[in-house]
């Protein structure tokens, strides 16, 4: 299995998800994390990131509240917002990093 390091270099954007389970606006966002990965199909990875679980990799990027999104494109931070993100913000933000 690759490991995160290695999935954020590649040369398609992840767009990584930093939640967990408890987390009432990050559960709102899950329809519409399905919604953009129906919409980009395999242009995109989603990677969703339990902070809870992974504390080390949340602290690494600074994350102080949740849900935070951070789009990566060949180990590149290329945007990053937390809160709850309307869908056509995401896919502005994703086509422009493509």
């Amino acid at each position: 299995m690759a490991t995160f390091q290695e999935i954020i270099k590649g040369d398609k954007p992840v767009l990584v998800d930093f939640y967990a389970d408890w987390c009432n606006p990050c559960k709102m966002m899950n329809p519409t994390l399905k919604s953009i990965k129906k919409h980009f199909g395999d242009n995109i990875k989603i990677l969703k990131i339990n902070v809870d679980n992974n504390d080390k990799v949340a602290e690494k990027f600074q994350v102080k509240g949740i849900p935070t999104f951070i789009l990566f494109r060949e180990g590149e931070i290329k945007w990053r917002k937390s809160g709850v993100i309307e869908e056509k913000e995401f896919i502005r933000t994703i086509s422009s990093n493509i």
